[in-house]
């Protein structure tokens, strides 16, 4: 496989004659005879004068600085000078208030530099740990092959990371797995491909897709919010008097729209990141969607439990509450509003999910989102069942589909313990307040998306009547202030199911 030269990385994603080098005379180190042939003839081969190029440059007009390795000098390995370059740039990029773009191609470690080159990737660490708390942008493309040190520090790093198609990404490189362990690395294992499939990695992304990938993550990231359409309904329609259990059964179609829907239909500039964490392939496991994106050109975080393909079961596991932890992090660290999608028939019963710690996951979604630093939206979109559900309901604002629903367990599962049967599962349910117009009355729920009767009959201009609902909720968070917000938050969650003021 071809390697991508740093040349070609920096003309394939910036503007034309943008870049602009922030490279300095490397720093001097001690070399013996042979490495200083060898760093010799590597200038030399690349007219370069160490393994990494840093800069800036624009992106569609937007100043973004890079860090790129060549993996032609020395196979793009980090010594003390390749690191110190990394993390100077880093820095500036951190007090220049710059989005940063690192493209490792790197082996790992310079040997020849030994332990002390070992522990440049501390350093480096730290300077990228100090930009994303800086709430800057840090976006990772991943290029063939990226092993070692490097991925296993800066490379791993990313707000968003990608790689190029069939890139080798891995920590141990497989030459040296072959040489001590006397047997190939399993194939298959580390590429690019791989890694996506299970959520180690956002995607994958041709190099002549790059620059509109990065495009559509920085109209997120960097670009300032849009006004909201003025079409906006501002008068609720009347909530229609829907049974519980009906509410119940059309949240279980299959065809009803999820968050996949909502985002292809009502969202823009759409970035997926690496969702997934089901239910230790059990059937019926939902998976978690991350994603950036725009409502009515209000940026967001979105995390959405995707329901299984074609069925109304979907099971949460640990694995999928650690990704939900993930965007909620994602959205703090960026400082975005964040929309969560519920849509779940309940946790996982197996004791992988025990062994997981299903319910320490539940419990640290808790405390994260309501105390959370950003503004934050929830949806109920359908099915709300358990933990995985109250997991992510504690948002600054609750809206609700009408046949969205919350409780403590599936109707059937409340019926089993009262009734020792599930045929009261109706009664169970309209006793217990699950249904929206309920939530509504509780204070639970703020807004009522309405279903004309259903979702799953309009997809279409549901997900986009949603999408709209969420863009001014959003809207509105975004215009008070921090503390303000936090506030309410907590206080609104303190007095649900107390006396209301008369």
């Amino acid at each position: 496989m071809r390697h991508i030269t740093t040349d070609q990385l920096r003309d394939a994603v910036l503007d034309a004659g943008s870049f602009l080098s922030w490279d300095t005379q490397p720093v001097a180190v001690p070399t013996s005879e042979s490495y200083a042939q060898e760093l010799a003839a590597a200038r030399t081969a690349t007219g370069r004068d160490e393994s990494v190029l840093t800069g800036e440059g624009l992106v569609f007009g937007r100043r973004v600085a890079v860090v790129v390795c060549d993996f032609a000098f020395l196979g793009g390995s980090i010594g003390v000078a390749a690191a110190e370059r990394i993390t100077a740039a880093v820095q500036r990029a951190t007090s220049e208030r710059l989005p940063l773009l690192a493209s490792p191609s790197s082996g790992g470690t310079r040997m020849q530099e030994g332990t002390v080159a070992f522990l440049q990737m501390v350093k480096i660490t730290a300077a990228v740990r100090l930009h994303r708390q800086a709430h800057l942008p840090y976006l990772v493309y991943l290029r063939n092959p990226t092993t070692g040190g490097v991925f296993a520090s800066w490379g791993s790093l990313g707000h968003v990371t990608i790689a190029e198609p069939h890139a080798l990404v891995g920590f141990l490189g497989p030459r040296v797995y072959e040489v001590l362990y006397g047997e190939q690395f399993p194939p298959g294992v580390q590429t690019a491909e791989n890694l996506q499939q299970h959520g180690v990695i956002d995607g994958v992304v041709a190099l002549d897709g790059l620059r509109r990938t990065l495009d559509r993550a920085l109209t997120v990231l960097t670009d300032a919010p849009g006004p909201l359409p003025a079409s906006h309904p501002p008068i609720p329609p009347p909530v229609p008097d829907v049974p519980a259990w009906e509410s119940v059964v059309a949240s279980r179609r299959p065809d009803r729209p999820g968050v996949e829907h909502l985002l292809r239909h009502g969202a823009t500039d759409l970035v997926l990141l690496s969702g997934n964490g089901g239910a230790g392939g059990l059937p019926g496991a939902a998976t978690t969607l991350l994603a950036l994106a725009r409502f009515a050109g209000q940026p967001v975080v979105v995390l959405g439990q995707q329901r299984a393909t074609g069925g109304g079961s979907s099971i949460v596991g640990p694995a999928l509450l650690r990704e939900a932890r993930r965007g909620m992090a994602l959205a703090a660290e960026l400082r975005l509003p964040l929309v969560l999608v519920i849509d779940t028939s309940g946790p996982a019963l197996s004791a992988d999910a025990e062994q997981g710690g299903l319910a320490g996951q539940i419990a640290q979604c808790l405390a994260e989102l309501v105390t959370l630093d950003t503004p934050t939206v929830s949806v109920l979109l359908g099915q709300g069942s358990g933990g995985p559900a109250l997991a992510m309901v504690p948002a600054d604002r609750v809206l609700a589909a009408l046949h969205g629903w919350l409780a403590p367990l599936p109707p059937e599962g409340a019926s089993a313990i009262v009734f020792r049967d599930t045929t009261h599962a109706a009664e169970l349910a309209a006793a217990q307040g699950i249904r929206s117009a309920d939530l509504l009355g509780s204070g639970i729920v703020d807004v009522i998306v309405p279903e004309r009767p259903d979702a799953a009959d309009e997809p279409v201009q549901f997900s986009q009547r949603l999408a709209s609902a969420i863009a001014a909720e959003v809207h509105a968070l975004r215009a008070m202030p921090d503390a303000d917000r936090t506030a309410a938050r907590l206080q609104r969650y303190r007095g649900i199911g107390l006396p209301r003021d008369t």
